[in-house]
C-alpha cells in the first residue's frame, strides 16, 4: 500500500487505561498514515455503557497526546452513531441471515457440556446453533412474550450468499491473501434486544464509513477478521488491508491486559518514563 495514502484508525474501548499493547497498535497505524501522508483516525468503541467511562475516554485522549500522537478530524464515539448500526442490521435481516437467540450463557454452556464439548474455533467454543433450529412461529412467540434475546448471524446461510472470501494481510512486510473462514467462529452475536450492535457489526460499519484502508491491531483480533470480511461482503462494503502485530507480554509471558495496572501508560508516566521510553518498550516484541 506504499503507493497510496493510507487511512488508519486506533479504536480503543474506554473500559480502562491504555497499556503498552494499545500503544503498539496506535503507533503502527499512526506511522503508516503519516509515512504515506494519509490520515490517522481516533475512534472510541463505547457501546458497552455499563463498562465504558468518560474518565477513561478522557485519559486515552490525554495519554495519546502526551505520547506525541495526533489524529485527523473529530473523535468518533460509537455510542453517538447507533442509527448507522441499526441500518446495517436491518439490511442483514432483509437478507435472511439474522435470527434471534434466546439462550443464556448458562444454557449455552450446559448444552456444550452435554454434547461432550463444542467444536473449538480460534475464538473458543462456538455457539451450538440451538436457536437457529427454532421455527419462525416459535421465535415470534418468544419475542412477544418479552424474552430477552440476542441477534445472531447465520454464518452458513450468509456464506451461501457470498461464496468464498479473502482479505490481504500485511503482517511480516509482505502482503498475502488470507482465505476467510468465518464458520470457525460460528454464529456470532450482531446485536442484543436493547443494543443495536455488537463489536463485530459496529467495527465493520465504522471502518467503511470512515474510509479506513488499513486496520492495524493485535494478533488476538485476527480471528475476528473472518467475520468482518463476511459482513463486508454482505453489506457491499470495501475491504481494507489488515496488519495484525504480535502481542506484547509481561515477564510471565501473559498477554498484556487492562487489569495489569502496573503496565498502564499512566503508571509508567508516574514512574518518570518519557514518551520515547514507552514507545521503545511497545516495540520491544515482534
Amino acid at each position: 500500500m506504499s503507493d497510496r495514502r493510507v487511512v488508519t484508525r486506533f479504536a480503543p474501548s474506554p473500559t480502562g487505561e491504555l497499556h503498552l499493547g494499545h500503544v503498539r497498535s496506535a503507533l503502527e497505524g499512526w506511522r503508516a498514515a503519516r509515512q504515506s501522508r494519509g490520515r490517522f483516525l481516533l475512534r472510541l468503541e463505547d457501546i458497552d455503557r455499563t463498562r465504558c467511562r468518560d474518565d477513561y475516554a478522557a485519559a486515552i485522549v490525554e495519554d495519546l497526546l502526551w505520547l506525541g500522537l495526533d489524529w485527523d478530524g473529530p473523535v468518533r464515539r460509537q455510542s453517538e452513531h447507533l442509527d448507522d448500526y441499526r441500518g446495517a442490521l436491518d439490511r442483514l435481516a432483509a437478507f435472511g441471515v439474522v435470527y434471534p437467540c434466546f439462550c443464556t450463557r448458562r444454557e449455552i454452556a450446559a448444552e456444550i457440556a452435554g454434547a461432550g464439548g463444542a467444536p473449538q474455533g480460534e475464538a473458543g467454543p462456538r455457539y451450538p446453533g440451538t436457536c437457529r433450529r427454532l421455527s419462525r412461529v416459535e421465535r415470534t412467540a418468544r419475542q412477544r412474550r418479552g424474552h430477552d434475546f440476542a441477534l445472531r448471524l447465520d454464518v452458513a446461510r450468509a456464506l451461501a450468499l457470498t461464496g468464498p472470501l479473502a482479505w490481504i494481510e500485511e503482517a511480516g512486510g509482505v502482503p498475502r491473501p488470507v482465505a476467510a473462514r468465518p464458520e470457525m467462529l460460528g454464529d456470532v452475536v450482531l446485536a442484543r434486544k436493547d443494543t443495536p450492535t455488537s463489536y463485530h457489526l459496529a467495527v465493520t460499519v465504522d471502518d467503511a464509513l470512515q474510509g479506513v484502508s488499513l486496520v492495524t491491531r493485535g494478533a488476538d483480533l485476527a480471528p475476528a477478521t473472518h467475520i468482518h470480511r463476511l459482513l463486508q461482503a454482505l453489506l457491499g462494503l470495501p475491504t481494507p488491508h489488515y496488519r495484525h502485530h504480535p502481542l506484547l507480554t509481561d515477564a510471565a509471558g501473559r498477554r498484556l491486559a487492562k487489569r495489569d495496572r502496573a503496565l498502564t501508560i499512566r503508571a509508567m508516566r508516574a514512574q518518570g518514563l518519557r514518551p520515547a521510553d514507552i514507545i521503545a518498550r511497545a516495540f520491544a516484541a515482534g
